[in-house]
């Protein structure tokens, strides 16, 4: 969500399947393509776009959440874990991926309808869900405005206002400069789409306490301890919830599902069997 997120974790997003793969070894042809895998690969017509979406595995329904700038890909490391027990769906967040969406506007609470949407659409009453960053934030948003749609959920470096207390300064400030940066360019449908992502998280969210404490599944709140997310705010989101568990990585920095992948799945997964 941040400078740090949008310029370094950004690249881990485009490089981290090359590098999941080259650890973990022969996957199969499936896994190898998450992402961009023509066989699992579907387009659904969603609330006046076409939201793009990837199943795996059988079992019960697990939503898969990406952050800002990502795509399905980013999560490639969690998809051969879970789909061993779990009918995974991976999905492209609007104007993120393959979801295109020229439209000027956006919102995680439109992005979070999509998701419920999504889930409608494929005949699914509820679904467990990881969210990575602006994922994360979408989550919180699906349980809020659709609390029959998740049943377990895990979010990792989320946050619930675009403020100090939620990230530094200098990244603050240095994403309304990656704006201003990006509007002296040419405005090519590609920087538009940028500005539009990058002023979503200077903007967004704005979610209360109050919400928060409404949502009735439960939660695990993860974070790294050098996360662009502070510590501080990862624990207020933690302490806001009525159902939850706080999971600070030692040694973490946002990519926490990347930078230790194996202990974030079997987590998770342990959480998700309660």
């Amino acid at each position: 969500m941040k400078k740090a997120f949008t310029v370094l974790v950004f690249l881990a997003f485009l490089g981290a399947p090359a590098i999941l793969f080259s650890q973990a070894g022969n996957l199969g042809d499936d896994f190898s393509k998450i992402g961009n895998n023509p066989e699992k690969g579907r387009f659904l017509k969603i609330r006046g776009i076409d939201i793009y979406y990837e199943s795996y595995g059988k079992g019960k329904p697990m939503l898969l959440i990406h952050g800002n700038g990502g795509s399905i890909g980013s999560m490639a490391g969690q998809v051969p874990y879970f789909s061993k027990n779990y009918h995974v769906i991976a999905a492209d967040s609007r104007s993120q991926g393959k979801s295109a969406d020229p439209s000027d506007s956006l919102s995680y609470e439109m992005m979070a309808d999509d998701m419920n949407a999504l889930l409608e659409s494929l005949h699914l009453d509820s679904a467990y869900v990881i969210g990575w960053s602006d994922g994360g934030i979408i989550g919180l948003l699906l349980a809020i405005r659709h609390p029959e749609k998740v049943k377990r959920m895990a979010i990792t470096g989320a946050n619930i206002r675009p403020d100090t207390s939620a990230l530094s300064n200098a990244e603050f400030q240095g994403m309304i400069q990656q704006v201003k940066q990006l509007k002296q360019q040419k405005q090519s449908p590609d920087i538009k789409n940028q500005i539009k992502l990058t002023q979503l998280m200077i903007d967004q969210p704005d979610i209360s306490h109050k919400a928060l404490y409404s949502i009735k599944c439960p939660i695990l709140v993860i974070g790294g301890d050098h996360d662009v997310i502070k510590p501080s705010h990862t624990l207020e989101i933690y302490q806001s919830v009525s159902k939850g568990l706080l999971w600070i990585l030692p040694g973490s920095g946002h990519g926490t599902l990347i930078q230790f992948k194996d202990d974030f799945n079997e987590q998770v997964g342990r959480f998700f069997n309660r």
